[in-house]
């Protein structure tokens, strides 16, 4: 299916560009999350007379993900878990733990946009999170796991 994308997208294409994308992911994701339209003659004319408006909308988003960016590296995010005397913790922090623990501090953010290289932190210390809020826009910060020593 060919479609219009409507916001820039790694590894697809440019606001405007019209690409062929498989059926599924295009009826499933690209327009329902109205990142990209139908590529019908209509559709292009549309595009075309809403283009300045289209490209100031990504202008904002680039520009909050980039203020968003800029909050976040640097910053060493401590989360506190359960864990035994050698350090393996009961259970693991995931994406989630991340997403709620910036929620508190003032930084919404949604898991999807949490990368963890090395999947869910098993162990305590300090590790390596990227979170990319656009796909031009990728940070990374640190996740330092203070263990809870539970007393038996």
């Amino acid at each position: 299916m060919q479609v219009i994308l409507l916001d820039r997208m790694a590894k697809l294409g440019k606001l405007g560009e019209v690409v062929r994308v498989r059926d599924g992911y295009a009826r499933n994701f690209l327009i329902p999350k109205g990142l990209a339209k139908r590529a019908t003659q209509k559709a292009i004319a549309d595009f075309n007379r809403e283009k300045e408006e289209l490209e100031k909308k990504a202008t904002e988003k680039l520009k909050t993900a980039k203020e968003l960016g800029a909050k976040l590296s640097g910053l060493v995010l401590e989360i506190s878990q359960k864990a035994g005397v050698d350090g393996k913790l009961f259970g693991s922090v995931t994406n989630q733990d991340v997403v709620e623990k910036l929620g508190k501090e003032g930084i919404e953010i949604s898991k999807s946009q949490v990368n963890m290289p090395s999947g869910p932190i098993k162990l305590a210390g300090e590790h390596i999170i990227r979170v990319s809020p656009h796909s031009e826009v990728v940070v990374e910060f640190t996740v330092k796991v203070v263990p809870e020593v539970s007393d038996r």
